[in-house]
């Protein structure tokens, strides 16, 4: 019984610190802000990824928030998508979960593995823009 308790608690801590991922990413729509000159932020994720969640969630408050000190992230594009989709991830070649790829002017300018920290993310973002 208590071993059921246990798990019943740890999984509403999963549920409560979960972080909504779905692929975003769209090849059209990437094609389109890459032609309108927008820096373009994509982040690769997995189901139970709990760094994928964290880095996820300062993207998402990069993008809700919209700034850096006085520094605004505008003509911003957000993708995000789950590394186990071939096709994306043959296409930016990323072969792991927590990955962000940053490109300005059809480049690609920045690339991590597993960041998950505001302020180096914050920074990548600010270097790009």
């Amino acid at each position: 019984m208590k071993n059921i308790f246990i798990l019943f608690l740890f999984l509403i801590t999963l549920n409560v610190n979960a972080v909504e991922k779905e692929t975003t990413f769209n090849q059209n729509l990437f094609n389109k802000a890459q032609s309108e000159g927008k820096v373009i932020i994509i982040s690769s994720w997995i189901k139970y990824c709990s760094s994928c969640a964290g880095q996820m969630k300062i993207l998402k408050e990069a993008k809700n928030d919209g700034k850096l000190n006085d520094i605004k992230f505008e003509n911003i594009e957000y993708f995000s998508f789950d590394v186990t989709n071939k096709n994306i991830a043959d296409f930016f070649n990323v072969q792991y979960q927590t990955t962000l790829i940053i490109f300005k002017d059809k480049k690609e300018v920045y690339r991590s593995l597993g960041e998950t920290t505001k302020d180096l993310l914050y920074e990548a973002i600010k270097s790009s823009i």
